[in-house]
């Protein structure tokens, strides 16, 4: 067995390594394709082997096994006798071929390991800006690199957001810099030492409330893979100040030398972070005379003028600028950057105003945090909300939102747990029930009986608290059935689809 400690560079010798590799989505495929390359010995391991992708393993070199059983090990894998398992961000810790893996001593890595490893490929490797949090992540890191880019830097938005690391790493031209999504489940696998652990310029986590407690079983489990992205960071540790529970994060890491803690919030900055004076958003961390003086970075009408002006979005703007002025990227530069953005689409958005009635698609909104912090920016609403909860509970959710709702929608397959929330922490406000079964009809229904509830002055949300995967294929899919639900409505035209389909909203607390 060779040691896996000296795999630490492209340019190690990686000829005839076993490497298991578990699943074969976007990531699984990409840790194959990569470990092939290396001239590696790949299996890859999935229950679901779409027909193009088997094909493309084959020609690359790679074998794949096909494995249905939660159960048990295949006994393929058994005889491979793997040096090394890359194993993609959706297996859970506990799935039996983990377990299995642990008991063999088996090494076992995350494709965000493996590129951190190979990170040296293409000439001097790209810094690394990590980012992770509940809630904000996506638009915080394509902020970030928007900013790096206007720097005259060639950076690449990766890892969770859709793009994998070990693409990016092997891309011929390279990159100055990435800008890394990370998810939770991503860093459950990320080792705090050894030749496999982060070393990132910056890192970030945006905030920390339960969510995925069905994957790591506590929300201590959830959090402690959190604040795996602060360790070894070498530059700037960015904190949430409205989240105590990342400043720990930072004050328990262990960092490099001369690693320095930002804070960045909507209040007015301290000596070393960045945030809001009035109306106007300030860096008082990266400034040589940051005691006694500030950088304007931008202001809150201008902000407001590319949609950046709710709290939550004013929070991603202050990290991504933190992040960028780590890179060292000027406030001058960040400042006309910002003109230029655009927030992605289900992400808090505007889709239309009729007859004094707002319409709002937050379809990325998939958990309670991120719910709430929609719900705040209303004054009344009606909430189109549910889906797969993911274990948590949304109770807290709806006490706290009760006053602002003119009525609620509930659609997904775990309505049942969303109803009892209203009915004990919501009493008065008026809940219907969407009953649809078939994708196509679900989002019809539901605006048809937000549009019935609504009154001039409200905001109809689509702020789900809830992942997708239940009725819609993501919470793009999601949105973008809204959108055109809401456009159908708006122009009057009758839904031939759902017509005759017998469909009933079902109230459930009356009006």
């Amino acid at each position: 067995m060779r040691d896996l400690e000296l795999l630490a560079s492209w340019h190690a010798d990686w000829t005839g390594l076993r490497a298991a590799v578990l699943g074969l989505g976007v990531t699984g495929f990409a840790a194959a394709d990569t470990l092939v390359e290396l001239g590696a010995r790949v299996l890859v391991v999935a229950a679901i082997a779409p027909s193009a992708q088997a094909d493309v393993l084959a020609v690359i070199g790679a074998e794949l096994c096909e494995h249905h059983s939660v159960d048990s090990v295949p006994a393929r894998l058994v005889d491979f006798d793997p040096e090394v398992i890359v194993v993609s961000p959706g297996f859970h810790p506990d799935h039996v071929i983990l377990t299995w893996a642990a008991a063999k001593k088996i090494a076992v890595w995350g494709d965000i390991e493996l590129a951190w490893r190979l990170r040296d490929k293409v000439g001097e490797p790209a810094d690394w800006y990590c980012v992770t949090g509940t809630n904000g992540k996506t638009t915080t890191v394509q902020l970030a690199a928007h900013l790096m880019r206007a720097d005259g830097r060639r950076v690449a938005a990766v890892g969770n957001i859709g793009i994998p690391v070990l693409d990016a790493v092997r891309d011929p031209v390279g990159f100055d810099a990435f800008v890394v999504e990370l998810s939770s489940y991503q860093l459950h696998w990320v080792p705090r030492e050894g030749s496999g652990a982060l070393r990132p310029n910056a890192s970030v986590c945006l905030n920390v409330a339960d969510d995925h407690l069905d994957w790591h079983g506590t929300r201590e489990a959830y959090a402690a893979a959190k604040a795996t992205v602060y360790w070894n960071t070498r530059v700037a540790c960015i904190y949430n100040l409205h989240d105590h529970a990342t400043r720990v994060m930072v004050e328990n890491a262990d960092v490099a030398a001369g690693c320095r803690a930002v804070g960045f919030g909507l209040v007015t900055p301290g000596p070393s972070d960045v945030g809001m004076v009035d109306d106007i958003m300030i860096d008082r961390a990266f400034h040589a005379d940051r005691h006694h003086s500030a950088l304007e970075l931008t202001t809150h009408g201008e902000l407001a003028k590319v949609g950046l002006a709710s709290p939550h979005l004013i929070a991603d703007v202050l990290a991504a600028a933190a992040l960028a002025r780590a890179a060292g990227v000027e406030p001058a530069i960040i400042r006309d950057a910002l003109y230029t953005f655009r927030v992605d689409h289900h992400r808090a958005e505007l889709i239309a105003e009729r007859d004094g009635v707002r319409w709002v698609d937050d379809s990325k909104a998939t958990n309670p945090h991120a719910a709430a912090a929609s719900l705040r920016a209303e004054a009344s609403v009606v909430w189109i909300l549910g889906g797969q909860l993911k274990g948590v509970d949304l109770s807290e959710l709806v006490r706290d939102n009760a006053k602002r709702l003119r009525a609620a929608v509930v659609i997904g397959v775990e309505r049942g747990a969303v109803l009892a929330a209203f009915g004990r922490h919501a009493p008065q406000t008026p809940v219907f029930e969407v009953l649809a079964t078939d994708t196509k009809d679900v989002m019809p229904e539901a605006v048809r009986l937000a549009a019935e509830a609504a009154q001039p002055g409200d905001t109809i949300l689509l702020a789900p608290a809830a992942a997708s995967m239940d009725q819609f294929t993501s919470y793009a899919d999601r949105g973008t059935r809204f959108v055109a639900a809401v456009e159908m409505h708006l122009g009057g035209e009758p839904d031939d689809d759902s017509e005759d389909s017998g469909l009933s909203g079902e109230t459930t607390n009356g009006r």
